[in-house]
């Protein structure tokens, strides 16, 4: 079976994804301020694992994401963080099947590429990783290919990501910058940015 070139990038961006959430202490203050300002980090998670783990899945297979799942507290469940995991496999391998990737998803009467979808999702699993790892004081390792990739996908995808207030304006970063600093700063986040 031949993979999507993008699929080992999306299985790579939900490996960064799940090593975050494992580094999510038990103890973490889930009301603490995080970089996206209109969620706490409670919010944030519960944001995250929803469309990066079950709506990555979801779309996949054109299905809808059950109301339940929309209004679930994944963080009241001690084990999120392994379920947080199982989930993302699962939605890897969904889109590990060649026709995940043809034609579009309809997202409420807009169709969108499928492939356009998968990428804007490795922009979620990375980038709110990033601001769920700042929130709680973790570490995300993102390699120089995948952080170049999502700088590409944030300059791709600016502009509608500000118009719905997704992305604040580029923030400025030294010249000597990272790829991934620079992917940072392009979506509106502060690399230095700490709680």
């Amino acid at each position: 079976m031949n993979v999507h070139p993008m699929h080992p990038f999306l299985a790579r961006a939900a490996a960064v994804a799940s090593g975050v959430a494992a580094a999510v202490p038990a103890g973490a203050r889930l009301d603490a301020p995080t970089p996206c300002g209109e969620f706490d980090t409670r919010a944030l998670i519960n944001h995250w694992v929803l469309y990066t783990s079950h709506g990555l899945e979801h779309r996949a297979h054109r299905t809808e994401l059950p109301e339940a799942l929309s209004s679930r507290d994944f963080t009241a469940d001690a084990d999120w963080r392994s379920a947080y995991a199982a989930q993302l496999q699962h939605a890897v391998a969904a889109w590990g099947e060649p026709a995940a990737w043809e034609g579009d998803v309809d997202l409420g009467g807009s169709p969108v590429p499928a492939v356009g979808i998968a990428r804007m999702l490795i922009l979620e699993l990375v980038l709110h990783g990033w601001d769920v790892a700042r929130a709680v004081g973790a570490e995300i390792e993102v390699d120089e290919e995948l952080a170049l990739l999502v700088g590409e996908i944030v300059e791709e995808n600016a502009e509608l990501y500000r118009q719905y207030a997704g992305f604040a304006e580029t923030a400025s970063v030294p010249d000597d910058a990272s790829a991934w600093e620079r992917a940072l700063a392009a979506s509106g986040r502060d690399p230095r940015w700490k709680a």
